[in-house]
């Protein structure tokens, strides 16, 4: 890819000059590969980059004025924009080139590609619990838990089985209960048919 940079050697115009020195200076600085194309002594250039500056991007009298950057056929834009990309540390992007390693644009464009996959500010996920440091963290009685749901419920049938004993043991208690009151009325019966039968015989 090459950068085009579409000049008037022959300016009349201080400002522009002053635009078209910035541009080049700045991109020299960066170590940019860029061709100078004159438009003031070549009429194919003027009329090339006239036709080529989309319509929303020329001045209002339809005539753009150098300088004015390409990058082989694609609109890059003119000074106001390039030097608002120089202050944004973006000129690479403004370019439409890859910034080289260890630049400040790299850098950035670093930051930005952690923010949007992590959606931190480049920091790093925290590693996700194995399974063994998981069952670690669980509690014994947790980890257990149907063990001592087992043993409550062997205790609970023990408890039933002991409650059904006493049951049990009171209800033979109220059996021999009854047959002492049952003899004791036998044996009353017994002396008042013999007070009877001893007083017949008197």
């Amino acid at each position: 890819m090459v950068i085009k940079v579409f000049l008037a050697s022959s300016s009349g115009s201080t400002a522009i000059k002053k635009k078209q020195q910035d541009v080049v200076g700045f991109l020299e600085a960066l170590k940019v590969e860029y061709t100078q194309l004159d438009i003031a002594c070549n009429e194919e250039n003027r009329m090339w980059m006239r036709q080529n500056v989309p319509e929303d991007k020329k001045p209002s009298n339809g005539i753009p004025l150098p300088p004015q950057i390409f990058n082989e056929e694609s609109y890059c834009g003119d000074y106001e924009t390039f030097f608002d990309a120089k202050e944004d540390n973006s000129v690479y992007a403004f370019l439409g080139l890859p910034p080289p390693p260890g630049s400040k644009e790299a850098v950035q464009a670093d930051k930005a590609g952690l923010i949007v996959e992590n959606g931190t500010h480049g920091e790093e996920a925290e590693p996700e619990a194995t399974p063994e440091e998981s069952t670690k963290e669980v509690p014994e009685a947790e980890q257990n838990g149907d063990a001592h749901e087992e043993e409550e419920a062997a205790e609970d049938e023990e408890v039933a089985e002991e409650g059904a004993e006493g049951d049990e043991e009171e209800e033979a208690g109220d059996d021999e209960g009854h047959a002492g009151e049952e003899e004791e009325q036998v044996c009353k019966e017994e002396e008042d048919l013999e007070e009877t039968q001893e007083e017949e015989a008197e």
